[in-house]
């Protein structure tokens, strides 16, 4: 059956990267891609820390390259590794970080609004960490930070938002820690360009268009405005003066 393909595979690259997550951790790993190839199975592996991943005289990769041989099943595995260009803009990375700081014992408020400011400050459209377990005492709780805009249902949420998970081994227990990231060059099905109006010019038969500054356009009514907020407090001085000189003549 093909729909048990389908699962069969899904299910292997999922344990894939589950295992990269645990083995390149302290590399910042940042997510895999696999693309099957006529030479064999190409998988590209996005760090933080590219050298890690790499190892002393490529230790490492000959390492991963035979477990996903052995254990995976993987034809003629070959491992390309990338750096992250930004590394706040991956949500990978940032839970782990996140994981890191509670570990360290610092207060889940403190880190996750941290955290907020960096990936705003890399440019993110919006950005949500979500923090659950026991964080505030005896009982389980969750706490959500929200900043910016980013999408929580339909198709959009699940294509145009990235997402993290990492956990963190505290002494009340694990704490689970979610990153949803809408990356800045994200472009949503209801934006609306609005284009500049074009006024068509015939000059000898040809016909030429030119676009309106919308801008100038304003400048030049506001002009106009002045011009006659003047015309009028001119008009209102010439009456005042009128109705002086009337009443003097009523007077004399």
């Amino acid at each position: 059956m093909i729909e048990k393909d389908f699962v069969t595979e899904g299910l292997r690259r999922t344990r894939i990267d589950e295992y990269l997550e645990k083995e390149l951790e302290r590399a910042g790993y940042g997510g895999m891609e696999v693309q099957i190839t006529p030479l064999g199975t190409m998988v590209i592996v996005y760090a933080e820390r590219p050298g890690m991943v790499i190892g002393r005289g490529g230790k490492n990769v000959r390492t991963i390259t035979n477990t996903l041989k052995t254990e995976f099943g993987l034809d003629n595995p070959q491992i390309e590794v990338k750096e992250v260009e930004v590394p706040e803009l991956n949500p990978k990375i940032m839970a782990y970080k996140i994981s890191n700081m509670l570990q360290r014992g610092m207060h889940f408020r403190r880190v996750a609004y941290s955290t907020i400011r960096r990936i705003m400050g890399a440019g993110a459209q919006g950005v949500e960490v979500t923090i659950s377990g026991k964080i505030r005492g005896s009982r389980s709780a969750v706490a959500k930070f929200v900043e910016g805009y980013i999408k929580k249902c339909g198709e959009p949420s699940t294509r145009l938002v990235q997402e993290g998970f990492a956990t963190a081994q505290l002494k009340p227990g694990v704490l689970g820690i979610y990153v949803r990231i809408m990356p800045p060059e994200t472009v949503l099905p209801d934006s609306v360009e609005i284009l500049p109006p074009k006024v068509i010019i015939e000059e000898d038969g040809e016909v030429i268009e030119e676009e309106i500054d919308v801008e100038t356009e304003e400048i030049i009514e506001e002009e106009e405005i002045i011009e006659e907020v003047e015309d009028l407090d001119e008009l209102e001085e010439v009456v005042e003066e009128e109705s002086t000189e009337e009443v003097e003549e009523d007077d004399s």
